[in-house]
């Protein structure tokens, strides 16, 4: 039998460094909330090459006694709690105690602190788990930590981090989160001595003006809702102001940023009439929760929570989400200044009016738009918000005082009343996606190959593929449409059908052509061949096009600059969170910019395998096709020709959508139509 070892901390400490510090964005989280947590009020993030080299955090809070700078680096050593029946009410964003002697085991972290009303300030090293002596050090006040050479003694770690840009992006989307979630508190962000971020502590409006630009503002409703006991405020953003990608969407449960399945869920179904698909709402918003019904401690770096009851939050939130996009009354309790004559100005649109073009500030229509908003949207929906409205929130409590779980027992009403408008469970986005997905054979045959080519001693057993007679037969019907290349040399043009499909006859055959999809392959096979060979042609713009972006989508962009440009783009950094894009190909000199960027961000955060220049050049190539010849447009004589003689007889071609080019038809055939044979 194996011995029992009982690990020494130096080895337990980078074990524990794996689940709560996996990424240099990991170790500015936790020095950020221990900041959060010590009362500061303003706290400078400063990082060198994505955080690889340094990460330093400053800030003015409580700071450390000098006598308790060693115990700080202990492991489960902690100024949140003290007894465990503290962990059923959490109030501050760390409690574990395990943070920092995990990073200090895998950095040289130097902290230096000066705790209120002491004459000076000490500061103390500890470079790989090994403890130094404290020793005076100069400090105006607060604390300053930084982590110096991260994961140096763990080169497998550091092996698998991503480039600076990319890890500096992940930084930069945690501290926007910071912004938002703590608009009280000011906050600078530097990336290589470069200020990125600013904040001053005004308020939610001014962090969301910092992070998206004061733009944004206009495009949302600001809401601040008591539902079941849960107050949800914050700013939604209205249809109209959708994203391509869901990294413009901020959640905080009693102000820590989390990801959570069940409140997405309710948000996403409430704007599921409104969106299109791949299309995901904006929106930044807070619930406030009493700290006994919700569980933090469920995740290592406690990225997600726990409710207590899921059907409960899932119904506050998506109640108060849709009745505000409904534009029923009910919004008028939800949507800040609202009520009429509140600070003077009458009630606003409702949000579905807002989405058509509606503003939120200024003067306003009546109260009674709200109704007939909802009403626009149908008798299920109001029934279904009215049915919810009637649940008692925090004011009709009996005692006065919110209780959770005496909203428990509303349950079963409350699933019945909604169950026709939600459409969806939560979670049943992500198994739709799945159900969806095309079936490729060729996955399998790649998955069988990949143990073969890895040189497994043992192979999992192969089961019978009993769809083996029907892949081959697939396989070689596109096999024989490859080689198929009619050559038409005497054929004589006949007419056009529905100005859409040319009719061209050669012998005893009739040729169909879609004359659409036949110029809608040309142009992307001509386009795909200048991009394969580099010889796209620039067209400068008179006026650059200004791309804004958040951080993920920037690190994307900066990541994959080179093969932008080699499509044929010239575009560069331009302040910030923007691109400057001055010149596009000459073949695409009508494209819309906009539209095409947000299509190319729709696969930020999910492009695993893919080589993005062969993304964009479908991209671009199924683009260019919009400018093709149209069906039901007339051409004229010159223009069928020359668009006959462009295919060169190759008329097995298929659009890049996989619809025939042409369709030929036998005499015999045509005769059996008629019953002339049989």
């Amino acid at each position: 039998m194996a011995k029992i070892n009982i690990l020494d901390s130096s080895v337990f400490n980078r074990i524990a460094a794996g689940e709560v510090v996996d990424r240099p964005y990991s170790v500015v989280k936790e020095f950020v909330e221990n900041s959060l947590d010590a009362g500061a009020k303003n706290i400078t993030v400063e990082i060198e090459r994505g955080g690889k080299d340094r990460i330093c955090v400053t800030d003015d809070g409580d700071g450390i006694e000098r006598g308790e700078l060693r115990a700080a680096f202990l492991p489960h050593a902690t100024s949140k709690i003290e007894r465990a029946e503290d962990l059923d009410h959490i109030h501050t964003l760390g409690f574990r105690g395990e943070a920092l002697a995990s990073i200090a085991s895998v950095a040289r972290v130097t902290l230096r602190s000066r705790a209120k009303g002491a004459a000076e300030a000490y500061e103390i090293r500890c470079d790989g788990g090994a403890l130094g002596e404290s020793a005076p050090c100069a400090l105006g006040g607060g604390t300053a930590i930084e982590a110096e050479a991260l994961f140096y003694n763990t080169p497998v770690r550091a092996k698998f981090l991503r480039t600076d840009r990319g890890e500096e992006g992940e930084i930069t989307n945690f501290v926007s989160r910071f912004i938002l979630g703590h608009p009280d508190v000011a906050f600078r962000y530097l990336a290589d001595g470069k200020l990125v971020l600013q904040s001053f502590g005004g308020g939610l409006e001014e962090a969301v003006a910092a992070v998206f630009g004061a733009g944004v503002l206009a495009q949302c409703y600001h809401i601040d809702a008591i539902k079941h006991g849960i107050r949800l405020y914050g700013y939604l953003g209205k249809p109209s102001f959708a994203k391509a990608n869901r990294t413009y969407q901020s959640v905080f449960v009693n102000g820590r940023y989390i990801v959570n399945q069940t409140i997405g869920s309710a948000i996403a179904n409430a704007y599921g009439g409104y969106l299109m698909k791949r299309q995901y709402p904006f929106y930044v918003l807070f619930l406030c929760v009493p700290p006994e019904i919700v569980d933090v401690n469920v995740h290592p770096n406690k990225a997600d929570v726990r409710f207590e009851n899921n059907q409960v939050v899932y119904g506050s939130v998506y109640s108060v989400v849709s009745a505000v996009l409904d534009g029923n009354a009910a919004a008028l309790d939800f949507i800040v200044g609202a009520k009429e004559g509140e600070n003077g100005q009458g009630a606003p649109q409702g949000a579905a009016a807002g989405a058509a073009g509606g503003a939120l500030s200024g003067a306003e229509p009546p109260a009674d738009a709200f109704k007939k908003e909802g009403e626009a949207r149908g008798q299920t929906g109001a029934a279904a918000s009215q049915k919810i409205s009637e649940l008692p929130n925090k004011e009709e409590t009996a005692s006065g005082e919110p209780i959770f779980h005496e909203y428990t027992k509303d349950i079963a009403r409350l699933q019945s009343t909604m169950s026709d408008k939600i459409g969806a469970e939560p979670g049943m986005e992500q198994l739709h996606a799945y159900a969806e997905r095309p079936y490729d054979p060729i996955v399998f045959r790649d998955s069988a190959a990949g143990y073969a080519d890895a040189g497994a001693e043992e192979a999992p057993p192969a089961c019978p593929d009993v769809f083996a007679e029907n892949k081959r037969y697939l396989e070689e019907l596109e096999r024989k449409a490859k080689q198929q290349k009619w050559i038409l040399d005497n054929a004589v043009f006949r007419g056009v059908l529905f100005n859409t499909y040319l009719l061209y006859e050669e012998g005893d055959d009739v040729y169909i052509i879609d004359q659409h999809a036949a110029h809608e392959r040309l142009i992307f096979d001509r386009l795909k061949a200048e991009m394969d060979a580099r010889t796209v042609v620039r067209q400068p713009m008179l006026v650059p096009y200004i791309l804004t972006v958040n951080a993920q989508e920037r690190t994307f962009l900066s990541d994959h600059l080179g093969e932008i440009e080699a499509i044929g783009f010239d575009a560069e950094e331009f302040g910030g969170t923007s691109f400057k894009i001055s010149a596009v190909p000459l073949d695409l000199q009508d494209i819309d910019l906009g539209a095409f960027f947000a299509d190319l961000f729709a696969e930020v955060g999910s492009l695993r395998g893919i080589r993005l220049s062969e993304l964009l050049r479908d991209r671009i190539a199924m683009t260019a096709c919009k400018h093709a010849v149209k069906g039901g447009m007339l051409l004229t004589d010159s223009e069928k020709e020359k668009l006959f003689s462009m295919l060169h007889g190759d008329l097995g071609l298929k659009c890049p959508h996989g619809r025939p080019v042409c369709i030929r038809l036998t005499k015999t055939e045509i005769e059996k139509m008629f019953k002339r044979i049989v």
